[in-house]
């Protein structure tokens, strides 16, 4: 059940007043503006938001509209209009947006957080150690961008999108670098202290990463799919995070290290880079339009049908040329 808030001026008020009949509401009179508390079960939280906003003149101070989850609600009348609504619930598009604003912009904690579990990664594939590697997937806030992107590209909003991919790259650019740094510095430690070596060794967990199949494209797709779904379904983000960056960090930590250590596997470790990057995306678009995430406004329908299909036919002409590519590394 949701609480919703209205501010509305006294002028919106006349307009606004014949959409409330369908919902059990408490109207308070203000000096400035009207109050108007009214509940709504959670999976028709969507359809009241874009009713009931149309007539509210959101230029002005007074006007509010505040979208809440109470504890508990007790009323009769409520039970049975959550009972007769058979469609599973939406996250509002606000709570959605709300959610991806962090990501559109750089942000240098973000960055150094990322680049510690890189670290962190890099030491758990040298020493062949999954449970350390899967601590650095906790750490990585790598899913953020990528949920923003998909969120922004279907709302319309494609400069806030392209900017959530630039932060994505940024993220990437620093686990990459900050690899290749530390695993040149090992090598100078290894020549310096040959006894070392022992520590230095090219485990199964890093040849692994050194191989592209177009499978992990699948693999990448289905996880993009999962985690936006886990997401706007109230699952916890460090479960949906730790998936994604199941998929991108380790690699990009390896490609760091095969920039190094084994220059004949760098393509093969950045083609599965790209292979998880791109298949990722392409699940969490394929989940948006899955769930029917969608602008409000008929102008920003437009906007986003347009940016999704260049983007789909960008990302379909990606995957075919990575596919055929991974058969070559």
């Amino acid at each position: 059940m949701k609480k919703i808030l209205i501010h509305a001026r006294h002028e919106d008020y006349e307009y606004l007043k014949p959409l409330l009949q369908d919902y059990q509401h408490i109207d308070v009179n203000e000096k400035e503006y009207v109050r108007i508390i009214l509940y709504v079960p959670d999976a028709g939280i969507n359809e009241a938001i874009e009713l009931l906003r149309e007539p509210l003149d959101m230029r002005y101070k007074e006007t509010l509209l505040e979208v809440s989850s109470p504890d508990f609600v007790i009323s009769s009348s409520l039970s049975r209009a959550e009972k007769n609504i058979n469609s599973s619930e939406k996250t509002p598009v606000e709570k959605l947006l709300d959610s991806a604003k962090d990501y559109i912009k750089i942000d240098y904690w973000s960055i150094s957080l990322t680049a510690i579990a890189g670290l962190i990664a890099l030491i758990g594939l040298f020493l062949g150690n999954v449970a350390i590697i899967i601590g650095a997937m906790l750490l990585s806030p790598i899913l953020g961008p990528i949920h923003s992107f998909t969120i922004y590209a279907a709302l319309g909003k494609t400069n806030e999108a392209i900017r959530s991919l630039r932060v994505l790259i940024i993220l990437l650019g620093s686990v990459f670098i900050v690899s290749a740094i530390a695993a040149y510095l090992l090598t100078l430690f290894m020549l310096i202290v040959p006894s070392s070596s022992f520590f230095i060794t090219i485990t199964p967990e890093i040849i692994s990463r050194t191989v592209s199949s177009p499978i992990y494209i699948i693999m990448a797709i289905l996880l993009g799919i999962a985690s936006i779904i886990a997401l706007t379904r109230g699952a916890a983000e460090f479960i949906a995070g730790v998936a994604i960056a199941a998929a991108l960090l380790p690699p990009t930590v390896v490609a760091g290290i095969a920039l190094v250590m084994l220059p004949d596997s760098l393509a093969g470790s950045a083609l599965l880079v790209l292979d998880n990057v791109i298949g990722l995306i392409a699940g969490a678009l394929i989940a948006t339009l899955i769930i029917g995430i969608a602008p409000r406004k008929s102008g920003d329908t437009k906007i986003a049908k347009k940016f999704i299909q260049r983007t789909s036919i960008l990302i379909a002409f990606l995957i075919i040329v990575l596919s055929v590519m991974s058969y070559s590394f």
